[in-house]
Parts: structure tokens; sequence; C-alpha cells
């Protein structure tokens, strides 16, 4: 699906001082990781997501490709480069439909949960 108008992504991992003797901090213990973000589509895109992935678009797990590059100018074209994302494993938590008076499009964003950041 190449429909989509807005992606955001993150990735976190919860950390927290340990104290010991004295009142500073002696380190810092990492913990859990996690991955969140989200998507928008047109409506048109998220019913064509839908028939795609069998009607529950909450029931789909996807892995969702995000390619970006430099700006470019002329002087460099040849040395341009694309960086690519893969986030694995990302299911979608809700989605909400609605438009208001005056508007062209419906534009529908569907955050994520997701296993991992995969840089290819």
């Amino acid at each position: 699906m190449v429909g989509f108008r807005k992606v955001s992504y993150k990735q976190s991992r919860e950390k927290e001082q340990l104290f010991a003797k004295g009142r500073k901090a002696h380190s810092i213990q990492a913990g859990n990781e996690s991955v969140t973000g989200s998507l928008s589509f047109t409506q048109s895109q998220l019913e064509a997501l839908e028939l795609a992935t069998g009607g529950n678009l909450l029931d789909a797990k996807v892995d969702i490709v995000v390619s970006y590059g430099a700006e470019m100018n002329a002087s460099s074209v040849a040395s341009a480069v694309i960086s690519t994302d893969v986030i694995v494993g990302a299911e979608f938590t809700e989605y909400e439909k609605g438009m208001s008076q005056g508007d062209k499009f419906m534009e529908i964003e569907m955050p994520f949960l997701a296993l991992d950041i995969k840089k290819v």
C-alpha cells in the first residue's frame, strides 16, 4: 500500500536511575523496548487496505516499509542516499472516521504497536 499520507514512529526504552549509598544515582538501568507510531490514510486507501487484509484492520499484522532520502539538488544527484526502515509486525490499535463541513476528503489516523524497527 503506497497511499498513506503521513507516517510517524518511535522506538523507546524504559530507563530508571539506580540509587544506593549517597544522594546521586550510581547508574541507569535499562528495561523493555517498545515501538509505536501511526499512519494516516484517505478513506479510499483505508477501504482498499481493509479489502486486502480480509475486512478488519484491527486483526491485521503488517510490516511497514518507509523509505526516505536527503533533499537533492543538481550537484548532489549522484551522491543521494535512500534510507529504508522496516517496521516489523505492526498491529493497528484503533481508528475513527469523521469529516467536517467543507472537507474535500476524509483522512483517518491509525495508531499502531510494532515489534521492531530494522534498518535496511
